[in-house]
């Protein structure tokens, strides 16, 4: 454990980035499940820094375009960059971890080892150059956080999601339907605008004029757009005052996008963490799934982008339901899930009394949400049921795998992977192409991070 915490911040290095830095007041750190995180740093140059690695190596041959996902290319260049920033390459030292197996393990998963693979380079790499390794914590079943404190310069590696409360007062006691249903008109709904967006989605039909004139009467919805496109995400060097010009700015499908992002925080920022293992990581999880269903959709070409991207924003919905009986139940709740007992699924009915796939329905049927899209809330976690819209539910799935296994820290929830193979290949994915898709994980996630950066301020 670190020595001291106290008035530290905390900097989180997402998949796929790094961050080098001399000393400070901060603690960096990566959570890690499928991927491998490596802390580096020279104590006597007070220079170290933290790189979170999605993949062992590029998939083809040449130059990759984005060298530092990769352990092979991304930790040479890693530990070079450290080098130029006064590190020598005698005193540097390291620790590393991750590289887990999570939740069931599939044939798949270990005939392409991603997590082991990677860590071999990692330590290969490490070997060559002769750098000491302090500290390791590789493979096993469950996430974990990489943590370097910049101003001691020690390391820590700690599991992820374990209960913190003790005195497991509450056990299984299903909610009941009825509470479920009391428990829904306790909640603020989404506004009425975003409602319209997710039918115009549905239809994909635009009307920006309606859109315009019905954000123009909500002020804090009309602020955050406004706000967003005054960001440095966009850089525009004139100031955006109205949403006419926010609609020239940024465009119609990227106003609608922004509408549901900011209707989606507003109503996932009711929960009370009970669900997130990190404060807003309920929301955090919800636009990386949209931003990975939008990319898998562009990759399969079966579902529209921007459709994808709306059903993986809403796909967990039931949750903030749910979490309001979360309270009472948590402690044991996570050490059920945590202790492999049973899956998410089963502890919710156990608990609860419904899963939040059926909560999610029965807020997308009281909300009037186009079908499509209450059947990808609805089987999220068992695709083959879905009715209206398979392919679109089938990638809501896959998004929310993918985040799961290599987005971890932002919520406990741990995705089946039975017939995997036959669900890649109803969309025209196969097993060998997943590497691929995984390499896209920066670039999709890099807008998400922008707008949650923007809305959350």
């Amino acid at each position: 454990m670190f020595k001291t915490k106290q008035n530290l911040r905390r900097l989180i290095v997402p998949s796929g980035h790094d961050f080098i830095g001399k000393k400070q007041g901060a603690i960096v750190h990566a959570d890690l499940g499928t991927c491998v995180g490596v802390a580096l740093w020279d104590q006597h140059a007070e220079v170290g820094g933290l790189i979170h690695l999605l993949l062992p190596e590029p998939p083809g041959e040449g130059d990759p375009w984005q060298p530092g996902i990769y352990a092979k290319t991304g930790l040479p260049l890693f530990i070079e960059r450290l080098c130029r920033e006064g590190a020598s390459m005698a005193n540097l030292e390291a620790s590393y971890a991750g590289g887990a197996l999570m939740g069931q393990v599939s044939r798949v998963d270990l005939n392409l080892d991603i997590g082991g693979r990677t860590a071999d380079i990692v330590e290969s790499i490490l070997n060559k150059d002769k750098i000491r390794i302090r500290e390791c914590e590789i493979g096993g079943y469950f996430s974990c956080r990489l943590s370097l404190n910049l101003q001691t310069w020690e390391t820590e590696i700690e599991p992820l999601g374990l209960p913190t409360a003790s005195g497991d007062s509450a056990g299984p006691g299903k909610a009941g339907i009825l509470d479920i249903a009391d428990a829904m008109k306790q909640l603020r709904p989404i506004p009425q605008i975003a409602l319209k967006v997710l039918r115009m989605l549905s239809d994909q039909t635009y009307r920006h004029d309606e859109v315009v004139k019905e954000i123009m009467q909500d002020q804090v919805m009309s602020a955050k757009i406004i706000g967003f496109c005054n960001s440095a995400f966009f850089g525009i060097k004139t100031q955006v005052d109205s949403i006419e010009r926010a609609l020239f700015i940024v465009g119609e499908k990227w106003l609608l996008q922004l509408i549901l992002t900011a209707a989606v925080e507003e109503f996932l920022s009711q929960t009370d963490e009970g669900y997130s293992l990190c404060k807003g990581g309920l929301f955090r999880h919800a636009c990386g799934t949209a931003a990975v269903a939008k990319s898998l959709a562009l990759f399969a070409g079966k579902v529209p982008p921007d459709l994808a991207y709306t059903a993986g924003l809403l796909h967990d919905i039931g949750k903030v339901v749910l979490d309001q009986f979360m309270h009472a139940k948590r402690p044991l709740f996570y050490r059920y899930i945590q202790a492999g007992r049973v899956d998410l699924i089963d502890a919710e009915k156990e608990f609860f009394g419904a899963t939040h796939p059926e909560a999610g329905m029965q807020l997308a049927m009281s909300w009037s949400i186009p079908e499509s899209l209450g059947d990808a809330i609805a089987h999220h976690h068992q695709p083959e049921n879905a009715a209206v819209e398979p392919d679109l539910t089938l990638l809501v799935y896959f998004a929310d795998l993918i985040m799961s296994r290599f987005m971890v820290g932002q919520e406990m929830e741990k995705l089946s992977i039975d017939a995997l193979g036959p669900r890649l290949s109803r969309i025209g994915i196969s097993p060998e192409q997943l590497p691929l898709l995984i390499a896209r994980l920066p670039l999709a996630l890099k807008d998400s991070e922008w707008m949650i950066q923007s809305l959350l301020g």
